[in-house]
């Protein structure tokens, strides 16, 4: 009898602390149908999100990020190490960015209560 109490002591604290960690606010992300950008809109958001696009050496990717409140990150990486951008505390703005060489790209979003939206979109060479 006494193991079943403490396992499910167990459970039960461990459902309370993962609730605590638990991400809040909304993000919503939209793939542009011919897959080369996504829009990610988010309210109050407390967490980390990604999306990938496959990129080519010579691609520019167009970034616009419209802050209305809160703190956004951003991180783009390629799967084998390159990183050809990050950013903390982006204020609302547009900018590009340079691929240097073919690899699929992360783009990795961290919010802090973070409202507003990110547009990325590849433009090509």
């Amino acid at each position: 009898m006494f193991p079943k109490r403490l396992i499910l002591g167990a459970l039960l604290l461990a459902a309370l602390l993962l609730s605590a960690c638990a991400p809040t606010g909304s993000i919503v992300v939209l793939h542009n149908p011919s897959l080369n950008g996504f829009t990610m809109d988010f309210n109050q958001f407390k967490a980390t999100n990604k999306c990938q696009l496959s990129l080519a050496a010579g691609d520019v990717v167009q970034v616009e990020v419209d802050r209305q409140g809160g703190e956004i990150g951003l991180v783009v990486s390629g799967l084998r190490g390159s990183e050809p951008y990050a950013g903390n505390d982006l204020p609302t703005r547009t900018f590009t960015i340079g691929i240097a060489e073919t690899d699929q790209y992360v783009f990795l979003i961290t919010g802090k209560n973070a409202t507003g939206r990110i547009k990325v979109k590849n433009l090509g060479q």
